[in-house]
């Protein structure tokens, strides 16, 4: 996984759990559903990168 899109995954992961959380705890369900959705992001962009290491190996 090149540096930058590790850093791009964690970096949406990141904020994807702060917008959910924020969005729990003020109630606002719209940011919570768009945090979770960030998350997922950046969970999938991780999986997508460890995938292409794992074909290079």
């Amino acid at each position: 996984m090149t540096a930058s899109e590790k850093a791009k995954a964690k970096t949406e992961q990141a904020k994807g759990k702060i917008k959910e959380t924020l969005g729990s705890a003020t109630g606002n369900d719209r940011m919570a559903a768009e945090g979770r959705a960030e998350k997922k992001t950046g969970d999938a962009r991780e999986a997508k990168e460890k995938t292409k290491d794992a074909f290079k190996r």
